[in-house]
């Protein structure tokens, strides 16, 4: 068994296509699920589906709410997270760069958003 994709639902399907192009991923296929657009693109040893919500109703946040149940965030290994925000450029930070302790391990991480609101983690190891 091994991971097919991770689905994310986006109320604008070109910007988030051209978000995660910044972030390494190419659409490698393009196509309609009933009504709305969708398409894979692939990148940091995974599969991503975007589907374009046709009436998008956003939801609360919930990135800094402790009791919240359900998708966290995605988190991609880079080798500088200094580096990858100044290559993303203008991107929202939701939790700016700082150490973090997991484990018996200090990582250096940072909080961005997807152009709908998703957090996603920037993670490097500092040793």
């Amino acid at each position: 068994m091994h991971l097919h994709h991770i689905s994310l639902r986006t109320a604008d399907i070109f910007a988030s296509i051209a978000f995660f192009e910044r972030l390494g991923f190419t659409v490698t296929e393009r196509f309609q699920i009933e009504i709305t657009l969708a398409c894979w693109l692939e990148g940091c040893g995974t599969r991503l589906e975007l589907i374009q919500v046709p009436d998008p109703q956003p939801t609360p946040g919930h990135f800094n709410n402790d009791r919240y149940v359900g998708y966290q965030h995605l988190s991609f290994s880079v080798a500088s997270v200094s580096d990858t925000l100044r290559s993303l450029g203008n991107v929202a930070i939701l939790l700016p760069q700082h150490p973090q302790h997991l484990g018996s391990q200090t990582y250096t991480v940072a909080f961005i958003s997807s152009p709908d609101g998703l957090p996603i983690e920037l993670i490097s190891s500092d040793s």
